[in-house]
């Protein structure tokens, strides 16, 4: 499994290998051990699996706010998509970047997104199957967005906001010049 640092060193880009003969194969997307080695704190307790059925489909940006804040493993498992990790730690030397990764089932990647930083994704393809395995259970009362267009980010999106597929709630959520302070960056050492 490769492991390298991404734009924001604390946004890991994960390639698993992939084990195939005439049967099929056979892939380590998992290893406790082999994450910690890398700087990689995720004790899983929930998986989720989303379908998106049309191109341009946006989700996002999402986090959960503490004490329930989520990092997050995610990786596709059919078609594509541009997934994007903002940094929404407040001090941080980061603090409003992003990060922003093509994944699909055929580079078969992955990415880690730590606590303190909003997700989403746009789908590149149709019917894309997502998966996400997180470290806190869903808290539904903890659940926030930021805007996923907001132009102060930059975030090259494939698709407009006129012709994203969004949910309601998506549409709605602040822009980061509006969001409370829900993280703080705190320097180890």
């Amino acid at each position: 499994m490769k492991i390298t640092d991404t734009a924001i060193p604390d946004v890991k880009l994960i390639e698993p290998k992939k084990f195939g003969d005439s049967r099929g194969f056979f892939s380590e997307i998992y290893n406790l051990a082999t994450f910690e080695k890398a700087g990689i704190i995720l004790n899983g307790v929930q998986d989720n699996h989303s379908l998106s059925g049309p191109k341009g489909t946006v989700r996002g940006l999402h986090f959960q706010r503490p004490p329930h804040a989520q990092a997050k493993l995610v990786r596709v498992t059919r078609g594509s998509v541009l997934d994007v990790a903002v940094d929404i730690r407040h001090g941080s030397p980061t603090f409003g970047r992003h990060v922003a990764v093509e994944l699909s089932a055929e580079k078969w990647n992955q990415l880690f997104i730590p606590v303190g930083f909003a997700h989403g994704f746009c789908t590149l393809e149709p019917d894309v199957e997502f998966l996400y395995k997180v470290d806190s259970y869903y808290a539904p009362d903890h659940d926030r967005g930021l805007q996923w267009d907001d132009p102060a980010l930059g975030i090259d999106w494939p698709v407009k906001r006129a012709g994203a597929e969004m949910s309601g709630k998506d549409k709605e959520h602040p822009p980061l010049s509006d969001l409370p302070e829900y993280f703080n960056y705190e320097r180890e050492g």
